[in-house]
């Protein structure tokens, strides 16, 4: 999984908080920032590329959505970053050593629920 630059954070915040999809036009506007549609443009371009984001070419103009939402993603990141690990039983406990007592307990209903 390609890491991400700001701008394109900033973008798959954007996508991922609004249930519909976004023109580049719109997303410039979201960001409050000064940024030229043409950024926004590439930007969503590469986003794209990377498989994050969906393009719906049948609207004019083209409409952005996320392809998989928030969750999905990091679920993907955390497989990736665990794919690589020598040892993922010390990288989980490390990773579980530093969790709330609530997010412990959301944990435990998951994996006896699971």
């Amino acid at each position: 999984m390609a890491t991400l630059g700001e701008l394109e954070r900033s973008v798959m915040s954007r996508l991922w908080d609004e249930p519909q999809a976004l023109s580049a036009n719109e997303l410039r506007h979201q960001l409050g920032e000064d940024l030229a549609v043409t950024t926004v443009l590439t930007v969503l371009s590469r986003l794209e590329k990377k498989g994050l984001v969906v393009r719906d070419r049948g609207l004019r103009p083209h409409r952005y959505s996320a392809a998989a939402s928030r969750e999905e993603h990091t679920v993907e990141l955390l497989n990736e970053v665990l794919g690589t690990a020598a040892d993922r039983e010390a990288v989980l406990a490390r990773f579980i050593g530093g969790i709330s007592d609530s997010e412990a307990e959301t944990l435990r209903r998951v994996l006896q629920t699971g």
